[in-house]
């Protein structure tokens, strides 16, 4: 397993991270049911993942009913008393409660969702806390000041931010910046070989601001795993429920993406998967990916990625074949300031 740095703090994390959000079945009714798994394969899949170098898990309060993915964390936590191997971060912002203050960015909302989510976590610490998404109805400032004074009470070491758009980034790097606040270190974004529109603009504010970038749903809801075909969706898979993402990602341009993945895991003799992986950790702006998994033959799979190192050649393909534009303009202006 391979270390990075996390943004420009001097925290060491894995080029890969496990994501928690399948732990925990509840409702038998629920999707999750057939995608997630129960306590003794999370556990599993966990003790798993510690042995093979992955410390870092991200989880989040909203993940699973009343907060049954901490839940299950923290029971984990508590069987195999390893919380001080393990980075631990999770998220708030959705829906926990009714009521107008059940959801949201204010300092109310933050200090009691925290306060919950340590309990059901079973520590005293949360190692990196991330809103969820932004809350344009909460001043930046509000929210930004909840989180410090979190982090000066020791209760969070570090802060990041999740699904944010461009300008409020930035906004918030100016605010933590002239207000002397604790600022976000990392983003988590939704990041890969068929949706890179973070590369428009999210990504060269990272590189200006010093984030880290965490990508989720680095495979596209399994699009990447090359079990899908134009004819057809796979029985039970999460495409089949997911009837708008299967309309979004049916078109010319994510066959051509797969075939040239398929090409290059023959290539490399390795999964779709493993290349799709691969592909993200050869972004030098990428941190951490973070990566979901059902069974320990499924960790075993994508930690694969970590061990492949993708040719200059294999990258420009991947490049190339999902290639939407997605420079403009920062590349042109790049060259540009290159040429004047």
């Amino acid at each position: 397993m391979h270390y990075r740095n996390l943004g420009n703090t001097g925290l060491k994390v894995p080029s890969l991270c496990l994501g928690t959000m399948t732990f925990g079945v509840a409702d038998e009714k629920s999707f999750m049911h057939k995608v997630g798994c129960d306590e003794a394969t999370s556990f599993a899949i966990m003790s798993a993942a510690l042995e093979r170098g992955l410390n870092f898990l991200d989880t989040a309060d909203v993940y699973g009913q009343d907060g049954l993915t901490e839940r299950v964390v923290g029971n984990w936590f508590a069987q195999e008393k390893k919380r001080d191997q393990v980075i631990l971060a999770t998220k708030f912002r959705f829906r926990m409660e009714p009521g107008p203050n059940g959801t949201g960015a204010s300092r109310y909302r933050i200090i009691r969702a925290a306060e919950e989510s340590l309990k059901r976590l079973k520590t005293d610490r949360i190692d990196l806390y991330q809103i969820h998404m932004q809350d344009v109805e909460t001043p930046e400032e509000e929210t930004l000041a909840a989180l410090d004074q979190l982090v000066r009470q020791g209760k969070v070491l570090y802060i990041g931010c999740s699904n944010y758009t461009g300008y409020r980034l930035t906004d918030s790097q100016w605010i933590s910046q002239t207000k002397n606040l604790s600022r976000f270190v990392s983003l988590q974004a939704q990041y890969s070989l068929i949706e890179r529109s973070i590369e428009r603009e999210l990504v060269p504010a990272c590189k200006r601001f010093g984030l880290g970038i965490l990508p989720w749903s680095p495979l596209a809801g399994g699009m990447l795993t090359g079990k899908y075909h134009p004819e057809t969706v796979p029985a039970g898979s999460r495409l089949e429920k997911w009837e708008d993402r299967w309309k979004r990602q049916n078109n010319a341009r994510t066959w051509q993406i797969l075939d040239a993945v398929r090409a290059i895991a023959t290539e490399s003799h390795s999964s779709p998967a493993t290349v799709s992986l691969a592909w993200l950790l050869a972004k030098p702006w990428v941190t951490s990916v973070i990566f979901g998994a059902k069974s320990v033959a499924q960790l075993e799979e994508n930690l694969r990625a970590a061990e492949l190192t993708l040719t200059p050649d294999q990258v420009k393909r991947l490049d190339e074949a999902s290639a939407f534009e997605v420079g403009y303009p920062y590349d042109f202006i790049e060259r540009i300031q290159g040429r004047w």
